[in-house]
């Protein structure tokens, strides 16, 4: 088979890598164009450009898929299949039709659940116990394809999105291999249609969505902070300053113990700030302009009280 790919993240790239591993013929590699990237803001390839790069692998990187040259000039490769993930482009129907056996998507949830852009945060901020993967066939809606395959994760008690998403770049690298080898060997697909009951929509992560309320309960913050792990992180303020926190836990707070955001203790183990309903301990933070550090290392360079507010940098 002739398998065109087209993705961006390191997500996508896992899964190109469990393509080539099956012996399967990539004649085709598509990617979001080089980005500016770091303090230099120097273009950096995605991880996709970067894996076909090294594998010697036809690569595009269209900024768009929107002009008619660009489609016919696609449209002109003959493909089987089109894998898709993470690519971040919208595909029109005329790329959806492009290859014999259509599109093939990996989403990173159980569809219909957490269709949409931050499948992965969502399943976390909702404390989700379980997600997965889905190997759907394209169709023009919103993550709406007939489902081809899926892979079901638990969410362990204390999982962020980062070690999420790699465990589940796995288990959709290996759907993904799965669903190729039965149409290698059938020369067809089936698939089933997605329920009409349980859906919900993951929509992509705002800016507003990674401040902390801390008038909200403390297993609440701590399902955000754990959901904004790497990236972007979840954040607050400290005597107007902002600091994201990387690394916290519910802990128990006494009825009435300290208003929402107030420091109730302060030590090497920890930043201990009440919530709308129990306390949050933080051991790592990263105030603005610095590096991450333990909560003893901010200490240190501070003069933190215990009585003193935490509150939310306006949005």
């Amino acid at each position: 088979m002739r398998v065109g790919f087209a993705g961006t993240p390191a997500f996508a790239a896992s899964a190109l890598t469990a393509i080539l591993a099956a012996g399967v013929d990539v004649p085709l590699v598509l990617t979001q164009p080089d980005r500016p990237k770091g303090r230099g803001l120097q273009p950096a390839p995605t991880p996709v450009k970067a894996l076909a790069v090294q594998r010697g692998l036809p690569l595009l990187q269209p900024a768009s898929l929107a002009a008619e040259d660009a489609r016919a000039a696609l449209r002109a490769i003959p493909l089987d299949v089109l894998v898709v993930a993470a690519y971040g482009l919208i595909l029109p129907p005329a790329i959806l039709a492009w290859p014999r056996h259509g599109c093939l998507n990996i989403h990173a949830s159980l569809l219909p659940r957490w269709r949409g852009a931050a499948p992965i945060q969502r399943a976390l901020l909702a404390g989700d116990t379980d997600t997965g993967v889905t190997i759907m066939q394209m169709d023009a809606g919103l993550d709406t394809g007939p489902i081809l395959e899926m892979a079901r994760i638990p969410i362990t008690s204390r999982e962020t999105a980062g070690s999420l998403h790699d465990r589940l770049a796995i288990a959709g690298a290996r759907a993904l291999v799965s669903v190729l080898e039965r149409l290698a060997r059938d020369g067809t697909l089936a698939g089933t249609p997605q329920p009409a009951e349980g859906v919900t929509y993951a929509a992509k992560i705002a800016r507003a969505d990674t401040a902390i309320d801390w008038r909200t309960g403390a297993r609440t913050i701590d399902r955000q902070v754990r959901a904004f792990s790497p990236a972007p992180g979840a954040f607050t303020a400290c005597a107007g300053k902002p600091v994201k926190v990387w690394a916290a836990e519910p802990v128990a707070a006494a009825s009435g113990a300290g208003a929402p955001g107030e420091l109730l203790a302060a030590d090497a183990n920890g930043l201990v700030i009440a919530c709308g309903e129990g306390a949050l301990r933080i051991g790592e933070l990263q105030p603005a302009g610095a590096r991450r550090m333990t909560a003893g290392a901010f200490l240190a360079g501070r003069r933190l009280a215990v009585g003193g507010r935490f509150d939310v940098t306006p949005g």
